[in-house]
């Protein structure tokens, strides 16, 4: 503690030779002790505000020290919560695998666990639907002929009393398709090649005519060849006479042969088809082989109306310009006519009994 003051020294005198009151006394030695009380004070509020700012320094580093935890922890909370973000999406990913494999293996099970009526309901009908579509891209009726016979002998064999409406009803298309004459396309190409291949060797009516002339005097030169090698007879002296009647008759024939030969009548229907110069006879083959080729063209096409006109005119030519008394013109003529006859447009009929009878049959399972 500070030292006290000491008190002053008793004034000597006074002016006027008085003594100090004792109140002045008093007031001097409280004043001095008001004085030590406050430097006490002052220097525990000292002691005091030095203890609360080395608290506040130790709180601050404290909470600095939270602080950085708290940013760490956060960071690492994000990144494990980024993690648990992906592991959701992974599991919710194999979940939806798992629920898809799931109804695969349901869709499995129920396919596996249908009937076999069902099964054979489903083969028929997608069998006949299958046919049907070759039907309309072939414009044939076999496609739907051969499967309408393959399900009938599939009903046959599995003898099911449920499925004899949808047999019954197989047999009546089967009966209406075959009824359907369809044209067989690949049956009337081969007629048309066949005829085709027949035009090189098809005899015109002038080579016909030529022909004929050429056979008469080749038949002429014949006879004249055997009754010159025959040996004449030894006549006696009294069959002169005789025999120069015979060589008489024999001069006769042969002149009146030679006169035969210079005319000769023949029926012409056409009288064009003797004006046609031998180079032409190449073209008029070619022209058609021309016509032909267009009318498989068309056949394949499925243009009927295209064919009919090119074997129409084929026929005109043949008829016109070839010789109607050959057998190969005979034989082009009639396969010209039959595949004519044939190529006609016709459509295969549905059948639609036998897919309404499918129907029926697999509503009612």
């Amino acid at each position: 503690m500070p030292a006290q003051p000491e008190s002053p020294p008793p004034a000597a005198s006074a002016p006027g030779g008085r003594q100090p009151l004792p109140w002045q006394l008093v007031l001097t030695f409280g004043l001095g002790v008001l004085s030590v009380v406050a430097l006490i004070l002052a220097w525990q509020g000292q002691g005091k505000l030095k203890d609360m700012e080395r608290e506040l320094v130790r709180r601050q580093a404290g909470s600095q020290s939270e602080a950085s935890e708290a940013r760490a922890l956060a960071r690492e909370s994000q990144d494990l919560s980024r993690d648990s973000a992906a592991k959701i999406a992974l599991l919710e990913a194999r979940l939806a695998e798992v629920a898809l494999q799931r109804g695969q293996l349901e869709e499995l099970i129920q396919s596996m666990s249908r009937s076999r009526d069902e099964n054979v309901i489903g083969d028929i009908e997608a069998s006949i639907r299958v046919a049907m579509q070759q039907s309309s891209i072939t414009g044939s009726a076999e496609p739907l002929v051969a499967t309408l016979r393959q399900a009938d002998e599939r009903l046959q064999r599995y003898k099911q009393p449920r499925l004899d409406g949808v047999r019954r009803a197989v047999a009546r298309d089967l009966d209406r398709v075959k009824a359907i004459s369809v044209a067989d396309v690949s049956t009337l190409t081969i007629k048309l090649d066949e005829v085709v291949r027949l035009l090189d060797e098809l005899p015109l009516l002038v080579s016909a005519d030529k022909s004929i002339e050429q056979q008469a005097a080749r038949q002429r030169r014949n006879e004249r060849a055997v009754s010159a090698a025959a040996p004449a007879p030894v006549a006696a002296s009294g069959d002169w006479w005789d025999q120069a009647q015979r060589r008489w008759h024999d001069l006769v024939g042969q002149v009146w042969t030679e006169a035969k030969s210079l005319l000769r009548v023949t029926r012409i229907e056409h009288p064009e088809a003797m004006l046609l110069a031998p180079d032409q006879t190449f073209f008029l083959r070619e022209n058609a082989k021309l016509r032909l080729l267009n009318a498989r063209l068309a056949l394949l096409s499925r243009q009927f109306e295209t064919a009919q006109t090119d074997l129409r005119d084929t026929l005109s030519i043949l008829d016109r310009y070839f010789d109607g008394r050959s057998r190969k013109v005979q034989a082009a003529n009639e396969l010209l006519r039959q595949v004519a006859g044939q190529a006609r447009q016709v459509n295969v009929p549905r059948p639609d009994d036998t897919l309404a009878a499918l129907a029926a049959a697999g509503a009612g399972r």
